[in-house]
C-alpha cells in the first residue's frame, strides 16, 4: 500500500525521540495470587494462574534485558503476593532512596523488605514516617515530582518527599477508585530535562489537577478510557521504546505519532491483582 504526501509529512513532523539507559528492580511472582481485596481490580473469587503469571512477567523481564536494561531481583517472600508489583517498594533519586510505608496491612510487611534490599544495595534509605507507596504514586519528570494522592499515599508524604530530594512536588489527586496510584493513570515518556513528555487519562484526576496538567504540559498525550481500562498507561518507557499492554491499541497509535517506539506485552494475568508494567518496575536512579 503507498505512503500519501500527508502521511510522508506526519512522519517528517515526528520528534525525533532519544532512548537513555535504564536500571530497574523487578520482584519474580512467585507467590502471586489474588487472596484479599485492596483494590476494584482484584476479585479473591476469581482463580489466578501462577505459572502463567510467572511466564508473562519473564516476558516482561526478557524485554527489559534485551532493550539493555540493568535489571536488578529481588527476592519474593512467601505470603506477600503483591511483591512482584516492586514500584510500590520506594522511589530512588541519585544514592538516596524514600522507603515505602504501606496503607494496607496486607502489603505493610513489603515495606522493610524492599527497604533491606536497598540499603544492601548501596542506597542511603530513608525511612518513612507518612504512608506512601512509592513510585506507584511517585513520577520525576525533568527535575519535578508528580506525586499521587487519593486512595494510598497521603498528601503528608508529598511534604516528606519534598524534604528527603529537596525538589519541587506537584500533587495530583486521584478521584476514580480504579487508578488508584499515580502510576496507572500517568505514564512519564520521557523524564529528560527540557525534554519532558506524558501521558494521562484526564478523567482519573480531579478539576485543579486537570487543569494543572493541562498547563505544565500542553503537549502531553491524553489516552482514552478504553486503553486505560487495560492499564495501558502503566508503561514504562526509556525516552524512546514505550513498553506498555499489549491490548492498549489506541494508545500505541499515539506513541507512534509522536515518534515513540510502543512495545506491548501481556500481563493479563497480574492486571487481575490491578498491576501492569509500571507496576512491576521501579527505577533506580544511580
Amino acid at each position: 500500500m503507498s505512503i500519501t504526501d500527508e502521511e510522508e509529512r506526519a512522519r517528517a513532523e515526528r520528534p525525533v525521540r532519544t532512548p537513555r539507559a535504564r536500571a530497574v528492580l523487578m520482584c519474580p511472582p512467585e507467590h502471586f495470587e489474588v487472596v484479599y481485596r485492596i483494590n476494584p481490580w482484584m476479585n479473591p473469587g476469581l482463580p489466578t494462574d501462577t505459572p502463567l503469571a510467572m511466564r508473562q512477567w519473564e516476558e516482561l523481564h526478557r524485554l527489559y534485558v534485551t532493550l539493555g536494561f540493568d535489571v536488578q531481583l529481588i527476592e519474593p517472600l512467601d505470603g506477600l503476593p503483591d511483591m512482584v508489583y516492586a514500584a510500590n517498594g520506594g522511589f530512588v533519586i541519585g544514592n538516596v532512596a524514600y522507603g515505602a510505608s504501606f496503607a494496607y496491612a496486607e502489603r505493610q510487611p513489603e515495606g522493610p523488605a524492599y527497604r533491606d534490599w536497598l540499603s544492601t544495595a548501596g542506597f542511603e534509605v530513608v525511612a518513612p514516617h507518612e504512608i506512601n507507596e512509592g513510585e506507584g504514586d511517585f513520577l520525576l519528570v525533568g527535575e519535578t515530582i508528580l506525586a499521587g494522592t487519593g486512595f494510598r499515599s497521603s498528601d503528608a508524604s508529598h511534604r516528606e518527599l519534598a524534604e528527603v530530594f529537596g525538589r519541587e512536588v506537584v500533587t495530583l489527586r486521584l478521584v476514580d477508585p480504579s487508578f488508584y496510584h499515580l502510576d496507572t493513570a500517568l505514564a512519564v515518556l520521557d523524564d529528560a530535562p527540557g525534554r519532558e513528555h506524558i501521558a494521562y487519562l484526564p478523567r482519573a484526576f480531579d478539576a485543579d489537577s486537570r487543569a494543572l496538567l493541562a498547563e505544565r504540559y500542553p503537549d502531553a498525550i491524553l489516552v482514552d478510557g478504553a486503553d486505560a481500562a487495560v492499564l495501558g498507561l502503566n508503561a514504562y518507557s526509556d525516552g524512546y521504546h514505550v513498553v506498555i499492554a499489549s491490548r492498549a491499541v489506541g494508545f500505541a497509535r499515539q506513541l507512534r505519532d509522536h515518534g515513540y517506539e510502543p512495545i506491548g506485552v501481556d500481563l493479563s494475568e497480574l492486571l487481575l491483582g490491578g498491576g501492569g508494567v509500571k507496576c512491576c518496575t521501579l527505577e533506580l536512579r544511580r
